[in-house]
């Protein structure tokens, strides 16, 4: 008995073993030779004007899923002094849309804020318009569940650049009660629920990420957006949807 016992859990952990393989190869993504574009939205539950920008952003989920986009919804904490908190948002995406003012020569920040490849855009419709050549390439790999890896070739050796890691989450929800928005049912996809910056790079580098846990019901993808530390316009961008 404790023989066939032992001959099981043996069997199970080869098993296991191959499952992971299995789940780790396929959890591989690589870029092409046309830029990605990043499409960012600045938005809060506390502003009433924000949810048409919200379901906007959720009609691009085929876009994302063919790999025509990059996209991600940066929550801001600045309208909850109004009276409901937005549990999503963060001091850091408030510097970062900060940063994109300055790169911008924008006086100031705003909600719905779309930025398109690291440029304050008003024209939703032409959002994903006007392909331009990758001035990089990324890999990208699941070296682990949680675990990732990414090897970053700059198309001119030359070239300085930084990027930063976004693991964003679909299908969240949210009844508001206080606010500008008291009373009303919010739906959110691609909500930046991890934004890690991560510095400035020259010539070819590798970069990982220890992502937080998937969660079950949020389809989570991992994104890394390399861009131009002068001006912020993405070189490449590249997600992975595992």
């Amino acid at each position: 008995m404790q023989r066939l016992i032992s001959s099981v859990i043996a069997a199970c952990a080869v098993t296991a073993a191959g499952a992971a393989l299995a789940v780790t190869s396929a959890c591989h993504a690589r870029s092409g030779p046309t830029l990605t574009p990043v499409i960012e939205l600045y938005t809060s539950e506390g502003c009433s004007s924000c949810p048409p920008a919200d379901r906007w952003l959720s009609t691009l989920k085929g876009d994302v899923a063919g790999g025509r986009a990059v996209v991600q919804a940066f929550h801001v904490g600045y309208w909850d002094y109004i009276g409901w908190v937005d549990r999503f948002a963060a001091p850091a995406h408030t510097t970062r849309q900060r940063q994109l003012a300055a790169w911008n020569h924008l006086s100031g920040i705003y909600t719905p804020q779309l930025v398109r490849n690291g440029q304050d855009w008003r024209d939703y419709s032409r959002a994903l318009s006007e392909a331009s050549p990758a001035r990089a390439s990324i890999s990208l790999n699941a070296n682990a569940p949680d675990a990732f890896e990414a090897t970053v070739i700059p198309a001119d050796a030359a070239l300085s650049w930084s990027a930063y890691w976004a693991v964003t989450e679909n299908s969240h929800g949210s009844k508001v009660k206080a606010g500008e928005n008291a009373g009303e049912v919010l739906q959110h996809d691609f909500v930046v629920r991890q934004y890690v910056p991560v510095g400035d790079y020259r010539g070819n580098s590798s970069l990982t990420l220890r992502a937080i846990p998937a969660q079950a019901g949020h389809a989570r993808l991992i994104s890394l957006v390399v861009f131009d530390p002068r001006t912020g316009k993405p070189m490449q961008a590249l997600s992975l949807d595992c």
